[in-house]
């Protein structure tokens, strides 16, 4: 069968090529043409668009790109009319999947929606898009599920896919002493930043967590690096601090770090998942963060925090995400009851996400709905 699957953003590609993976093996006919990044194009993808091109983070830079990315719309609808495909599957990326799905079911194709739109957080009327548009909504938290109960949708929960990507990279992690000697770093304990993937979140962010590095000098600093930029975009913020920049070895650094910075967002999860001591970090257009805050319904923006529903992992957002509460928070991660605490919520975060094939779940459902009806 022929597949036009839409994702948005790294950890969009992520998800979406394991899911490429295993449909491969479902369907052994299966061909995919994708908006995404080198992920899904290693799973076999044709790229029509990559990430780079289509990521805008915050209401003032949605409204900024506005024409660009109604551009963006108007050419993935061409082009899914010419390809006619069998099922388009769209993975996050609300903003833009949630028009292009009722555009889709307009036209007769059949949808699939992989990691809900957060409808639980803001804007819940999109529940109705999900419930007239989407053939099977596939969501990745346990408390969504309930959720869209509540609107009478019926939704599929096989677990989060993270936890699986998670437990399969542990056990390829090198050791410690291997780990610094591969990137020449010293026999320190390290403190981990991870400031994000875009541009504005580099610069927004990265400049408040090196602001700890003087009040830390037992410990080293290390960035993990987004493979979005070059070591001169780094280069250009950290001058002057006392940091190494490494790419391409996320999950060993947050498995090997002490504590660490982490931006919102899924690298939350993940280090949650590899036992990272953390404070979400967030910073970015004062207008958009503003506006944000008036609509958003939901007490954290961590997805810790959102799934324990307390406050595990300290956020730090705007005038929060300053020196002294950064280097207080980091003091009680590296040792004591803070720390202890912490590492116990993982504990039940591991067993609530249900680790156990989710993409290849969700592919044998797609797939059998598909042959079921072509049947």
């Amino acid at each position: 069968m022929n597949y036009y699957v839409i994702a948005g953003e790294p950890s969009g590609d992520l998800h979406a090529s394991n899911l490429l993976r295993e449909l491969k093996k479902a369907d052994q006919k299966a061909t995919f043409r994708c908006w995404g990044g080198d992920l899904m194009k290693a799973e076999g993808g044709e790229i029509v668009k990559h990430y780079k091109e289509l990521a805008f983070m915050g209401f003032i830079e949605v409204v900024a790109n506005l024409r660009t990315i109604f551009k963006n719309i108007a050419f993935c609808k061409e082009d899914i009319l010419k390809h006619k495909p069998d099922a388009l599957i769209l993975v996050d990326y609300p903003g833009f999947n949630l028009r292009i799905a009722k555009w889709a079911k307009q036209q007769g194709i059949r949808v699939f929606y992989y990691i809900s739109p957060t409808v639980w957080g803001w804007q819940e009327s999109r529940v109705n898009i999900v419930k007239e548009c989407v053939e099977r909504m596939f969501v990745i938290l346990p408390f969504e599920k309930p959720f869209y109960a509540k609107h009478n949708c019926e939704v599929d929960y096989f677990g989060h896919p993270l936890s699986d990507i998670v437990n399969a990279e542990k056990e390829k992690i090198i050791s410690r002493n291997d780990f610094l000697k591969k990137h020449n770093l010293p026999d320190k304990p390290i403190i981990a930043l991870f400031p994000g993937s875009r541009k504005q979140e580099l610069n927004y962010i990265l400049p408040d967590m090196l602001k700890a590095v003087k009040h830390f000098p037992d410990y080293q600093f290390v960035i993990g690096a987004s493979a979005t930029f070059s070591q001169n975009n780094y280069e250009a913020v950290t001058k002057g601090f006392d940091v190494k920049i490494i790419k391409d070895d996320t999950y060993a650094l947050m498995f090997h770090a002490r504590a660490g910075l982490v931006k919102s967002g899924t690298s939350i999860l993940e280090a949650a998942l590899f036992g990272l001591p953390m404070a979400l970090c967030y910073s970015g257009n004062a207008i958009s963060v503003q506006i944000t805050r008036m609509v958003i319904k939901v007490k954290w923006i961590g997805l810790v925090n959102l799934i324990l529903n307390k406050n595990a992992v300290t956020e730090l957002i705007q005038r929060e995400l300053n020196e002294t509460r950064i280097v207080e928070e980091l003091t009680g991660l590296l040792e004591g009851p803070k720390r202890n605490q912490l590492l116990a919520e993982y504990n039940i975060i591991q067993g609530l996400l249900q680790a156990g094939n989710v993409s290849a779940k969700i592919a044998a459902e797609i797939y059998r709905r598909l042959q079921h009806e072509k049947a």
